[in-house]
């Protein structure tokens, strides 16, 4: 059985991938996070605390552990917080990636990497995965900066690129869109929603599948990773409260220049699948087949 090591096993991601390999049987799982975990499930893999901005526990933990491959999910990934908190964005978006691209060179170690459609301006969206990248955001930047260290390094690596990730938990400390619209509906608070971004929403089980085939396949170079169904986060929000049978009444379409955010966003991101569904055999649900998943979960 190979073995596979996962950062920021405590986010989203992180949890549909212990959960999925965890079923699966096909793998030894090492999860880590820092500071404790926080799945529900504790038996059937190994939890290692690990803070991937410290270069000593990274070494040390690779190196001993010595996985095949490697998720690296462990990000700061709040838009505006980076675009505040830039020094910190820089060392676990940038200098973590560094040291974990130096250590898996060391012990021959495969890396599947996660990145974003936020490295791109959103001028001509959805995107293929040799699109020119120009970040409008300080979150967007590290992210590409973090795709060149990889990219240069010449280690074993694929860099799967994915966009607004839905999907439920087991510790909810931070919501996701659909979470965000469901309880808003629910509540019949007014709701300003933005009509001008327009999205390929990804199911967090459909990105740990394209992240497990990566891994499984050993394919260097860049992946598409996302939803398939291409609607503006106005329609997102509106499709939302629709599946769940929600009066929808209380939504306002807004431009993007009215919300005042810290970061600048991408006006038209999404993701063009062809490369990943052909070569990784990626397939992922439609936006409400995602729902129904979500729904279930909750339930």
């Amino acid at each position: 059985m190979e073995k596979i090591l996962i950062t920021g096993s405590n986010g989203l991601l992180g949890q549909k991938l212990v959960y999925k390999l965890l079923k699966e049987k096909t793998h030894e799982i090492v999860a880590s996070a820092r500071g404790e975990n926080r799945l529900k499930v504790k038996e059937g893999y190994k939890y290692i605390s690990l803070d991937v901005t410290s270069q000593e526990e990274v070494d040390y933990v690779i190196s001993s552990e010595k996985p095949d491959m490697i998720i690296h999910t462990a990000a700061m990934t709040n838009v505006d917080t980076c675009e505040v908190e830039m020094e910190a964005a820089d060392l676990l978006n940038v200098r973590a990636v560094e040291f974990i691209v130096e250590s898996c060179k060391k012990n021959n170690v495969f890396l599947v990497h996660l990145s974003t459609d936020f490295i791109f301006d959103g001028k001509d969206g959805p995107y293929k995965e040799n699109a020119v990248a120009n970040p409008l955001s300080f979150y967007g930047m590290t992210k590409l900066k973090a795709e060149e260290i990889i990219l240069k390094s010449k280690v074993k690596a694929a860099i799967l690129r994915t966009v607004l990730v839905f999907g439920i938990v087991d510790d909810m400390s931070r919501s996701n869109i659909v979470l965000w619209a469901k309880g808003a509906f629910e509540k019949g608070s007014p709701l300003n929603v933005v009509d001008d971004q327009y999205r390929t929403p990804t199911l967090a089980e459909d990105l740990a599948d394209g992240c497990v085939l990566a891994a499984n396949e050993k394919i260097k170079g860049v992946f598409n990773i996302s939803g398939k169904d291409f609607m503006s986060i106005y329609e997102l929000v509106e499709r939302v409260g629709k599946f769940w049978n929600l009066d929808t009444s209380n939504m306002s379409r807004v431009s993007s220049e009215t919300l005042n955010q810290a970061a600048k966003r991408p006006a038209i991101t999404g993701f063009d699948l062809t490369k990943s569904m052909g070569i990784l055999g990626y397939n992922p649900h439609s936006f409400e087949e995602g729902l129904e998943i979500v729904k279930k979960q909750i339930e």
